[in-house]
């Protein structure tokens, strides 16, 4: 054998084994029942109701700061049919909406669906968690591209809501984004 025959066997080794490390001891390796005997539970139909402040940031395939932003939120339910709609603004000065319309199930299953959803996205509450997994099209102006997403938010003592969520094109992953929602006082 070459030196880089070497080379390329330890290449693949290394990349086999950080796909491994991700799947099964990373972010993608949380599942709803990991968090079923934690407390206090979160409900979106709640947690999520009525006006709700955003921030957070997304960063890029480096894992450094691409973008910052804030939303302003407005939310409804009526049983466990809801709407969510978003604006936010970003710091580069542009803005975006979006209206989620949910469907929570009984049993904690959740079915969601957006304008740029290819698909109906799906997930699990479960204890202070809630996972969300879909394929969204980002606006042409970000290259129209098809990514798939793995959102978890978790409930914290406060009320307030922590979003993290991956963004993966053909399983690597293109960004993340670390944000906060919580209710406003209508007041």
């Amino acid at each position: 054998m070459t030196a880089l025959s070497y080379v390329i066997i330890g290449a693949a080794i290394v990349i086999v084994l950080s796909l491994l490390r991700e799947r099964f001891a990373g972010f993608m390796a949380q599942s709803p029942a990991d968090y079923a005997e934690a407390g206090p539970h979160l409900d979106l139909r709640t947690h999520l109701n009525g006006p709700i402040k955003c921030e957070g940031v997304i960063y890029g395939p480096t894992g450094r700061v691409a973008s910052r932003f804030v939303g302003d939120f407005e939310a409804h339910w009526d049983g466990n049919r809801g709407i969510m709609r978003e604006h936010f603004q970003y710091d580069s000065g542009n803005t975006q909406d979006r209206e989620w319309r949910l469907e929570m199930g009984n049993d904690g299953k959740i079915k969601a669906d957006a304008d740029d959803l290819v698909g109906t996205g799906s997930g699990q509450q479960s204890g202070p968690s809630a996972q969300l997994t879909y394929r969204i099209r980002l606006p042409e102006e970000a290259g129209g591209h098809v990514l798939n997403v793995v959102d978890w938010m978790y409930l914290t003592p406060n009320g307030t809501v922590v979003n993290r969520s991956q963004f993966r094109k053909f399983g690597i992953k293109v960004a993340e984004l670390v944000a906060t929602m919580r209710r406003v006082d209508a007041a």
